[in-house]
């Protein structure tokens, strides 16, 4: 069958070739792939920064952004044929730190997890995958064009799993989140604050095109201005950063309202100096009883917390969140930057 493949570490190595069907090691469920998302992480690998083949072999099918159909399911699983389904991305380690041994294996302590398409496990960028019963989540059928959405959806459910959490260590009643950056997660992250019933603000640099008119079509104020001017006009009790530009993460660390969260989940580069008044910061942070945190991955409460609200939303929007379709064949062209890009996405049917 055909896959889309990378050499780790090899920069100009992603191919689609042809690679031997799944075996059962892989899983009691064989699925039909339908849709990739590629995302960052995709690119980097693509570019060989990182990743990380399985043991033994030289290449690695890429792909966690998975979308697929049950073609095969044992019997008793609580899977049929026909199942549309999305596959877990992150496996814990093979002798679990506490948090893998309790199924929250997004929080490893000791980073001897394995993940789809990423870390030593092939991805879902392939004809036909298999995944495990137990990894496999359910989605609704409506979803069949928009549940390649899934994973984002988890990484995002997880960071307002987390920002509530922290907030109900008191009283806790935001009534505002800024969003920066309106990428897919940006997007998706101010899906599910609308879904709260909270006041949602967008802040991106595009000044036209399907961003602002996507944020506004849930009902959501978008922005373009400088990051600092609009954390002074609005003082959100809520901020999930989600560029990961240090020009843009700084000034929010310290800009919320009192007893404000800042959630991180975009991923810097490093080497890049920005200048911090820390003290003014530290100051700020302690005297308004402000929380910073970092976000990361999904376990199985984030991602069944996904597919309800990808079932909830609204399957235009969702729709449009895809702005490029591009076939397994030439799935080169999905790893080429445009600018009205949202989410791209590889068809491999």
């Amino acid at each position: 069958m055909q896959a889309l493949t990378v050499r780790p570490g090899s920069a100009g190595s992603l191919e689609v070739r042809d690679v031997a069907d799944p075996g059962p090691e892989y899983g009691d469920l064989l699925v039909q792939g339908l849709a990739l998302g590629v995302c960052g992480t995709d690119r980097e690998i693509a570019d060989g920064e990182f990743g990380a083949a399985p043991p033994g072999e030289d290449h690695l099918v890429l792909g966690h952004e998975s979308l697929g159909r049950v073609l095969e399911a044992p019997e008793g699983s609580e899977f049929s044929p026909g199942d549309l389904v999305a596959g877990v991305v992150r496996r814990p380690d093979p002798e679990p730190c506490g948090a893998c041994a309790r199924g929250q294996f997004d929080m490893c302590r000791n980073g001897r997890y394995t993940e789809r398409g990423i870390k030593e496990l092939h991805g879902y960028g392939s004809r036909l995958w298999r995944v495990e019963s137990d990894y496999a989540i359910r989605l609704d059928p409506s979803l069949e064009q928009a549940g390649v959405l899934m994973e984002p959806t988890s990484v995002v459910a997880k960071a307002w799993d987390q920002i509530e959490k922290v907030g109900n260590r008191s009283w806790f009643d935001p009534q505002r989140v800024l969003i920066t950056g309106a990428g897919p997660i940006g997007l998706l992250a101010a899906m599910l604050g609308v879904q709260r019933g909270i006041e949602v603000h967008v802040l991106d640099l595009a000044t036209e095109g399907v961003k602002p008119d996507l944020v506004r079509a849930l009902g959501g104020e978008y922005h373009s201005d400088p990051v600092a001017d609009v954390l002074e006009r609005l003082k959100p009790d809520i901020v999930i950063e989600a560029t990961g530009a240090a020009q843009v993460v700084v000034p929010t660390l310290g800009g919320t309202s009192a007893y404000g969260i800042t959630c991180l989940t975009g991923v810097s580069a490093s080497g890049r100096r920005t200048p911090v008044d820390a003290g003014a910061l530290n100051r700020g942070i302690v005297l308004e009883n402000d929380v910073v945190i970092g976000s990361v991955n999904a376990n199985f409460e984030h991602y069944r917390a996904a597919a309800d609200g990808l079932a909830a939303a609204d399957l235009e929007w969702l729709h449009r969140l895809i702005t490029r379709t591009v076939p397994l064949e030439r799935a080169a062209e999905a790893f080429d930057l445009h600018d009205d890009d949202v989410k791209v996405v590889l068809d491999l049917t």
